[in-house]
């Protein structure tokens, strides 16, 4: 715990309580940057928890949800809160026509004395992401710094159990940007999905770079070659980085990532590798 919070610069009460939980969430992804480059070397990061800490804890490098949100169950369930694992089916690309495995990992927690629960999720990398950890309530807007969210729950599908969305707005709508239920999964559960979303052709995190980090000043997002800029307000730049070598600085200067060997070849075009 003193090296984790040493690494996300938290020094608040050590307590379960409401505000621990949206502080140390929203310093988790200020401090630990997003990426999947042990996919695109070819291999799936392991998710037991030691291997997890000395990759972003100590390690100098950041992770994908399933890494991301291991990390941060665990803190959590440190300090005292009840935690639980759930998946999620992402939206947001492909539209509503294009149905996607649940291959994203958020978590559910409790926090003692308290009778609602809260959606927490450090791994969703994108700049409509969760900045805190938000309550389980349906129809309530939430907004966390330049960020605003709020879950619905969906009015036709085919599932026993209710179906919470995650939304936030794009373009001035309300956009979908995962959905789940509330049945809890186990790491077993997890060790399947973290290989597939690693090493399947089929994923997108298996071929093309892709790294995201939140600041207070705004959200990175290197996808391949092209490195995003947002701002606070929701203005975007975008540029095509010149070649392997820039990125591989990019990552170290604007990400906080030290590239473990072989990513100048993994990286050496747009498309990665086949």
């Amino acid at each position: 715990m003193d090296a984790y919070l040493a690494c996300v610069g938290w020094s608040g009460e050590r307590r379960a309580s409401a505000d621990t939980l949206r502080s140390l969430h929203r310093a988790h992804l200020h401090s630990i940057p997003f990426e999947n480059l042990d996919a695109v070397l070819g291999s799936a990061p392991s998710l037991a928890l030691p291997d997890v800490e000395a990759k972003l804890v100590r390690g100098g490098r950041g992770g994908y949800c399933f890494e991301q949100n291991t990390l941060f169950a665990a803190v959590l369930k440190s300090l005292g809160f009840h935690v639980t694992m759930h998946t999620a089916r992402v939206l947001r690309a492909g539209g509503h026509d294009a149905v996607r495995p649940r291959t994203h990992m958020l978590l559910i927690v409790r926090v003692p004395g308290e009778e609602g629960r809260y959606l927490a999720d450090v791994g969703f990398g994108g700049a409509t992401g969760l900045l805190e950890a938000v309550p389980l309530v349906a129809g309530t807007e939430f907004r966390a710094g330049p960020r605003l969210h709020r879950l619905v729950r969906a009015t036709e599908h085919d599932g026993l159990l209710d179906l919470w969305v995650l939304q936030a707005p794009e373009a001035g709508v309300w956009a979908d940007q995962y959905a789940f239920t509330l049945d809890p999964v186990a790491p077993a559960d997890l060790e399947v999905l973290n290989w597939y979303m690693a090493t399947s052709p089929r994923s997108p995190f298996s071929h093309t770079l892709s790294a995201h980090r939140s600041t207070p000043e705004g959200h990175l997002a290197l996808r391949g070659h092209t490195l995003v800029a947002t701002g606070p307000d929701g203005t975007r730049t975008e540029r095509e980085l010149a070649d392997t070598d820039e990125v591989v600085r990019v990552l170290a200067t604007d990400f906080n990532i030290a590239a473990p060997e072989g990513t100048r070849a993994a990286v050496a075009s747009p498309t990665n590798r086949p």
